[in-house]
Protein backbone atom coordinates (compact mmCIF):
# COMPACT_ATOMS: atom_id res chain seq x y z
CA UNK A 1 0.00 0.00 0.00
CA UNK A 2 1.50 3.33 -1.11
CA UNK A 3 1.44 6.39 1.15
CA UNK A 4 2.29 9.98 0.18
CA UNK A 5 4.38 11.94 2.69
CA UNK A 6 3.58 15.67 2.25
CA UNK A 7 6.58 17.13 4.07
CA UNK A 8 9.13 14.63 2.73
CA UNK A 9 7.45 14.89 -0.71
CA UNK A 10 7.80 11.15 -1.32
CA UNK A 11 5.52 8.17 -1.95
CA UNK A 12 6.50 5.16 0.16
CA UNK A 13 5.33 1.67 1.06
CA UNK A 14 3.29 2.02 4.26
CA UNK A 15 3.92 -1.55 5.45
CA UNK A 16 7.69 -1.12 5.15
CA UNK A 17 7.65 1.84 7.51
CA UNK A 18 5.09 0.20 9.80
CA UNK A 19 7.44 -2.76 10.20
CA UNK A 20 10.38 -0.43 10.66
CA UNK A 21 8.59 1.38 13.48
CA UNK A 22 7.64 -1.93 15.10
CA UNK A 23 11.20 -3.27 15.02
CA UNK A 24 12.63 -0.09 16.52
CA UNK A 25 9.82 -0.01 19.10
CA UNK A 26 10.79 -3.54 20.13
CA UNK A 27 14.40 -2.40 20.62
CA UNK A 28 13.20 0.64 22.55
CA UNK A 29 11.23 -1.45 25.02
CA UNK A 30 13.96 -4.05 25.34
CA UNK A 31 16.90 -1.74 26.05
CA UNK A 32 15.21 1.32 27.54
CA UNK A 33 16.31 3.56 24.65
CA UNK A 34 14.27 5.84 22.44
CA UNK A 35 15.40 4.02 19.30
CA UNK A 36 16.10 7.20 17.35
CA UNK A 37 19.78 6.27 16.95
CA UNK A 38 18.59 3.37 14.79
CA UNK A 39 15.42 4.74 13.20
CA UNK A 40 16.84 8.06 11.97
CA UNK A 41 19.63 6.43 9.88
CA UNK A 42 17.15 3.83 8.57
CA UNK A 43 14.83 6.58 7.33
CA UNK A 44 17.71 8.42 5.70
CA UNK A 45 18.89 5.21 4.00
CA UNK A 46 15.39 4.74 2.53
CA UNK A 47 15.42 8.22 0.97
CA UNK A 48 13.76 10.43 3.60
CA UNK A 49 15.51 13.85 3.78
CA UNK A 50 17.67 14.05 6.95
CA UNK A 51 15.89 17.13 8.33
CA UNK A 52 12.48 15.42 7.98
CA UNK A 53 13.83 12.12 9.32
CA UNK A 54 15.23 13.72 12.49
CA UNK A 55 12.07 15.70 13.23
CA UNK A 56 9.57 12.95 12.34
CA UNK A 57 11.31 10.37 14.51
CA UNK A 58 10.65 12.36 17.69
CA UNK A 59 6.88 11.62 17.89
CA UNK A 60 7.59 7.93 17.22
CA UNK A 61 10.07 7.95 20.11
CA UNK A 62 7.39 9.55 22.30
CA UNK A 63 4.86 6.84 21.43
CA UNK A 64 7.17 3.84 21.84
CA UNK A 65 8.72 5.25 25.03
CA UNK A 66 5.28 5.86 26.54
CA UNK A 67 4.17 2.33 25.69
CA UNK A 68 7.26 0.72 27.23
CA UNK A 69 7.42 3.11 30.21
CA UNK A 70 3.89 2.13 31.25
CA UNK A 71 5.05 -1.46 31.52
CA UNK A 72 7.95 -0.50 33.81
CA UNK A 73 5.83 1.96 35.82
CA UNK A 74 3.27 -0.75 36.59
CA UNK A 75 6.12 -2.78 38.10
CA UNK A 76 7.45 0.24 40.07
CA UNK A 77 10.74 0.23 38.15
CA UNK A 78 10.91 4.00 37.48
CA UNK A 79 12.63 6.51 39.78
CA UNK A 80 10.13 9.36 39.47
CA UNK A 81 12.22 11.97 41.31
CA UNK A 82 15.29 11.34 39.15
CA UNK A 83 13.15 11.34 36.01
CA UNK A 84 11.78 14.81 36.82
CA UNK A 85 15.26 16.24 37.39
CA UNK A 86 16.59 14.68 34.18
CA UNK A 87 13.57 15.94 32.25
CA UNK A 88 13.94 19.48 33.65
CA UNK A 89 17.43 19.69 32.21
CA UNK A 90 16.42 17.80 29.07
CA UNK A 91 13.60 20.20 28.21
CA UNK A 92 16.00 23.16 28.23
CA UNK A 93 18.54 21.20 26.20
CA UNK A 94 15.88 20.22 23.67
CA UNK A 95 14.86 23.84 23.16
CA UNK A 96 18.47 24.89 22.55
CA UNK A 97 18.99 21.94 20.20
CA UNK A 98 16.02 22.94 18.04
CA UNK A 99 17.53 26.43 17.61
CA UNK A 100 20.91 24.95 16.59
CA UNK A 101 19.12 22.52 14.25
CA UNK A 102 17.45 25.47 12.53
CA UNK A 103 20.74 27.36 12.21
CA UNK A 104 22.59 24.38 10.70
CA UNK A 105 19.76 23.80 8.26
CA UNK A 106 19.80 27.43 7.14
CA UNK A 107 23.50 27.25 6.20
CA UNK A 108 23.17 23.87 4.46
CA UNK A 109 25.40 21.87 6.84
CA UNK A 110 22.76 19.78 8.59
CA UNK A 111 23.17 16.53 6.61
CA UNK A 112 26.95 16.38 7.10
CA UNK A 113 26.77 17.26 10.80
CA UNK A 114 24.16 14.55 11.41
CA UNK A 115 26.26 11.86 9.70
CA UNK A 116 29.52 12.82 11.41
CA UNK A 117 27.88 13.09 14.82
CA UNK A 118 26.33 9.65 14.48
CA UNK A 119 29.68 8.07 13.65
CA UNK A 120 31.56 9.81 16.49
CA UNK A 121 29.00 9.48 19.28
CA UNK A 122 27.76 5.99 18.48
CA UNK A 123 31.26 4.67 17.84
CA UNK A 124 32.62 6.08 21.11
CA UNK A 125 29.70 5.08 23.32
CA UNK A 126 29.31 1.66 21.69
CA UNK A 127 33.00 0.79 22.14
CA UNK A 128 32.97 1.69 25.84
CA UNK A 129 29.75 -0.22 26.48
CA UNK A 130 30.89 -3.33 24.60
CA UNK A 131 34.22 -3.42 26.38
CA UNK A 132 32.68 -3.19 29.85
CA UNK A 133 29.80 -5.58 29.19
CA UNK A 134 32.12 -8.26 27.77
CA UNK A 135 34.30 -7.97 30.87
CA UNK A 136 31.22 -8.29 33.09
CA UNK A 137 30.07 -11.40 31.21
CA UNK A 138 33.52 -12.99 31.52
CA UNK A 139 33.62 -12.25 35.25
CA UNK A 140 30.17 -13.74 35.66
CA UNK A 141 31.10 -16.96 33.84
CA UNK A 142 34.31 -17.35 35.82
CA UNK A 143 32.41 -17.00 39.09
CA UNK A 144 34.18 -13.80 40.16
CA UNK A 145 32.21 -11.05 41.89
CA UNK A 146 30.97 -8.34 39.59
CA UNK A 147 32.61 -4.97 39.93
CA UNK A 148 30.42 -2.07 40.93
CA UNK A 149 30.66 0.52 38.14
CA UNK A 150 31.49 4.09 39.07
CA UNK A 151 32.32 3.22 42.72
CA UNK A 152 33.64 6.20 44.71
CA UNK A 153 34.11 8.50 41.71
CA UNK A 154 34.33 12.30 41.87
CA UNK A 155 30.62 12.74 41.10
CA UNK A 156 29.65 11.41 44.51
CA UNK A 157 31.59 14.25 46.16
CA UNK A 158 29.59 17.06 44.51
CA UNK A 159 27.30 19.32 46.60
CA UNK A 160 23.50 19.75 46.52
CA UNK A 161 22.81 16.11 47.25
CA UNK A 162 19.36 14.54 47.22
CA UNK A 163 18.10 11.13 48.27
CA UNK A 164 16.58 8.90 45.58
CA UNK A 165 14.83 6.11 47.45
CA UNK A 166 13.78 4.07 44.41
CA UNK A 167 17.39 3.96 43.19
CA UNK A 168 18.78 3.74 46.75
CA UNK A 169 21.15 6.64 46.09
CA UNK A 170 22.22 9.85 47.80
CA UNK A 171 23.94 11.97 45.13
CA UNK A 172 24.19 15.54 43.83
CA UNK A 173 21.47 16.84 41.52
CA UNK A 174 24.05 18.74 39.42
CA UNK A 175 25.30 15.83 37.25
CA UNK A 176 21.72 14.64 36.80
CA UNK A 177 20.55 17.99 35.41
CA UNK A 178 23.67 18.40 33.23
CA UNK A 179 23.25 14.87 31.87
CA UNK A 180 19.61 15.51 31.04
CA UNK A 181 20.45 18.81 29.33
CA UNK A 182 23.22 17.36 27.19
CA UNK A 183 21.18 14.39 26.00
CA UNK A 184 18.15 16.60 25.32
CA UNK A 185 20.34 18.87 23.18
CA UNK A 186 21.70 15.97 21.13
CA UNK A 187 18.24 14.45 20.84
CA UNK A 188 16.80 17.52 19.14
CA UNK A 189 19.63 17.82 16.63
CA UNK A 190 20.07 14.14 15.78
CA UNK A 191 16.60 12.69 16.39
CA UNK A 192 17.83 10.62 19.34
CA UNK A 193 15.96 9.60 22.44
CA UNK A 194 19.40 9.47 24.03
CA UNK A 195 18.83 6.23 25.90
CA UNK A 196 22.02 4.66 24.52
CA UNK A 197 23.92 7.44 26.35
CA UNK A 198 21.58 7.77 29.33
CA UNK A 199 21.58 4.08 30.27
CA UNK A 200 25.38 3.62 30.59
CA UNK A 201 25.80 7.09 32.16
CA UNK A 202 23.31 6.35 34.95
CA UNK A 203 24.82 2.90 35.53
CA UNK A 204 28.52 3.76 35.45
CA UNK A 205 28.54 7.33 36.77
CA UNK A 206 25.71 7.36 39.30
CA UNK A 207 25.46 3.61 40.04
CA UNK A 208 21.71 3.44 39.43
CA UNK A 209 20.48 -0.21 39.47
CA UNK A 210 20.05 -1.61 35.95
CA UNK A 211 16.42 -2.62 36.44
CA UNK A 212 15.53 0.96 37.49
CA UNK A 213 17.71 2.57 34.80
CA UNK A 214 15.70 1.26 31.86
CA UNK A 215 12.32 2.49 33.09
CA UNK A 216 13.77 5.84 34.20
CA UNK A 217 15.46 6.32 30.83
CA UNK A 218 12.19 5.61 29.01
CA UNK A 219 10.25 8.08 31.16
CA UNK A 220 12.89 10.78 30.58
CA UNK A 221 12.85 10.11 26.84
CA UNK A 222 9.07 10.39 26.76
CA UNK A 223 9.09 13.88 28.31
CA UNK A 224 12.03 15.41 26.41
CA UNK A 225 11.00 14.03 23.02
CA UNK A 226 7.47 15.35 23.53
CA UNK A 227 9.00 18.81 24.03
CA UNK A 228 11.26 18.36 20.98
CA UNK A 229 8.30 17.27 18.81
CA UNK A 230 6.31 20.40 19.63
CA UNK A 231 9.32 22.66 19.05
CA UNK A 232 10.33 20.99 15.76
CA UNK A 233 6.78 21.21 14.42
CA UNK A 234 6.31 24.86 15.40
CA UNK A 235 9.78 26.30 14.77
CA UNK A 236 11.15 24.22 11.87
CA UNK A 237 7.97 22.69 10.36
CA UNK A 238 9.84 19.48 9.48
CA UNK A 239 7.61 16.91 11.22
CA UNK A 240 5.85 14.79 8.58
CA UNK A 241 2.68 13.77 10.42
CA UNK A 242 1.85 10.91 8.03
CA UNK A 243 5.29 9.36 8.44
CA UNK A 244 5.19 9.91 12.20
CA UNK A 245 1.78 8.22 12.58
CA UNK A 246 2.86 5.09 10.70
CA UNK A 247 6.05 4.84 12.76
CA UNK A 248 4.13 5.48 15.99
CA UNK A 249 1.64 2.66 15.40
CA UNK A 250 4.43 0.18 14.76
CA UNK A 251 6.50 1.53 17.65
CA UNK A 252 3.75 1.21 20.27
CA UNK A 253 3.08 -2.42 19.34
CA UNK A 254 6.75 -3.38 19.19
CA UNK A 255 7.64 -1.67 22.48
CA UNK A 256 5.28 -3.86 24.49
CA UNK A 257 6.96 -7.05 23.28
CA UNK A 258 10.42 -5.54 23.73
CA UNK A 259 9.71 -4.54 27.35
CA UNK A 260 8.76 -8.13 28.21
CA UNK A 261 11.93 -9.53 26.67
CA UNK A 262 14.11 -6.87 28.32
CA UNK A 263 12.77 -7.65 31.78
CA UNK A 264 13.73 -11.30 31.31
CA UNK A 265 17.42 -10.66 30.48
CA UNK A 266 20.31 -9.91 32.82
CA UNK A 267 21.84 -6.43 32.93
CA UNK A 268 25.20 -7.32 31.36
CA UNK A 269 23.47 -9.23 28.56
CA UNK A 270 21.32 -6.19 27.74
CA UNK A 271 24.35 -3.89 27.73
CA UNK A 272 26.34 -6.18 25.44
CA UNK A 273 23.50 -6.46 22.93
CA UNK A 274 22.87 -2.71 22.97
CA UNK A 275 26.59 -1.98 22.50
CA UNK A 276 26.77 -4.29 19.48
CA UNK A 277 23.71 -2.64 17.94
CA UNK A 278 25.10 0.87 18.48
CA UNK A 279 28.41 -0.07 16.82
CA UNK A 280 26.65 -1.64 13.81
CA UNK A 281 24.69 1.57 13.22
CA UNK A 282 27.87 3.67 13.51
CA UNK A 283 29.67 1.46 10.96
CA UNK A 284 26.73 1.67 8.55
CA UNK A 285 26.67 5.49 8.73
CA UNK A 286 30.45 5.59 8.28
CA UNK A 287 30.15 3.39 5.20
CA UNK A 288 27.56 5.79 3.78
CA UNK A 289 29.95 8.73 4.15
CA UNK A 290 32.56 7.10 1.92
CA UNK A 291 30.35 5.25 -0.55
CA UNK A 292 29.59 6.83 -3.94
CA UNK A 293 26.22 8.67 -4.08
CA UNK A 294 23.49 7.42 -6.38
CA UNK A 295 23.41 10.78 -8.18
CA UNK A 296 26.74 12.16 -9.34
CA UNK A 297 25.47 15.73 -9.21
CA UNK A 298 22.57 17.81 -7.94
CA UNK A 299 20.69 20.81 -9.30
CA UNK A 300 20.13 23.98 -7.30
CA UNK A 301 18.78 27.40 -8.19
CA UNK A 302 21.23 30.13 -7.24
CA UNK A 303 20.62 33.85 -6.95
CA UNK A 304 17.05 33.60 -8.25
CA UNK A 305 18.16 32.47 -11.72
CA UNK A 306 15.63 30.61 -13.84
Amino acid sequence: MQLYLPIAELTVNMFLFLGMGGAVGFISGMFGVGGGFLLTPLLIFTGIPPAVAVASVTPQIVASSASAALSYWSRRLIDEKMTLLLAAGGSGGSALGVLVFRALRSVGQLDLIIALAYVVFLGFIGTIMLRESVRALLRSRSGRAALVPGHHNWIHGLPFKMRFRRSKLYVSVLPIIVLGSGIGFLGSILGLGGGFIMVPALIYLLRVPTNVVIGTSLAYTLITMAVATVLQASANKTVDIMLALVLMVGGVIGAQFGARVGQALRGEQLRALLAALVLMVALRVLFGLFSAPENAYSLRVLGGAV
